[in-house]
């Protein structure tokens, strides 16, 4: 059975949701578009994570890239190569979309993590920078009315509610996808194993 064209399709579906999760986390480092909260260090240990551009980006585009590289619809052989066989196709591609779930599963960990502890910012009442939504366990998400705590930067809860989310849902989808071409290259492969040893019986 040849899974090629479909694992292309996949590939490229990755491609696209590396490039958006690594887009985020960096858009995650400048709240409102300004520069300073970086450079003073004020911005949250989840932030500096690196979950989207590291995790839902870099080792999601390994198995975006191996997967995209499968372009031959006939699976003859590791990108073209037709002296490696079907064994290695499957191979890396299960290898590459385990990179891939390792990677959008840390994404996950990391983003859940960040909305359930809330944004680090300046509020009036300690004077400070803290961390006022900690023992709230995500509950602050329903509470809009307790959001304006946050002095500094301005509308950082909605800034980090909004990208953290976006992380989480993509780095779902990159899970998901990773999981389902992981289970398809090791049918895949023993399907090639069968037929192999089928041929090979008189």
């Amino acid at each position: 059975m040849c899974f090629g064209r479909c694992a292309r399709c996949v590939g490229y579906k990755l491609l696209i949701l590396a490039l958006l999760s690594i887009v985020a986390n960096i858009l995650l480092y400048f709240p409102n578009g300004e520069t300073r909260y970086a450079s003073e260090h004020h911005l949250g240990r989840y932030v500096e994570c690196l979950h989207g551009i590291l995790g839902g980006g870099f080792l999601v585009l390994i198995p975006a890239v191996v997967l995209i590289g499968r372009h031959k619809d006939n699976c003859c052989g590791c990108f073209g190569c037709e002296g490696c066989g079907k064994g290695c196709v499957m191979f890396s591609s299960v290898l590459a979309a385990f990179v891939g779930i390792l990677g959008s599963g840390y994404c996950i960990v990391i983003s859940a993590l960040a909305l359930s502890h809330g944004p680090y910012c300046f509020t009036r009442r300690e004077r400070n920078w803290i961390y006022p939504f900690t023992e709230s366990s995500g509950g602050y998400l329903f509470e809009y009315n307790k959001w304006a705590a946050c002095q500094e930067p301005h509308n950082i809860v909605q800034w980090n509610v909004t990208l953290f989310s976006i992380l989480l849902v993509l780095g779902g989808i990159e899970f998901i996808l990773c999981f389902i071409q992981m289970i398809r290259g090791i049918l895949g492969g023993l399907c090639g194993l069968c037929s192999s040893h089928e041929e090979v019986s008189p």
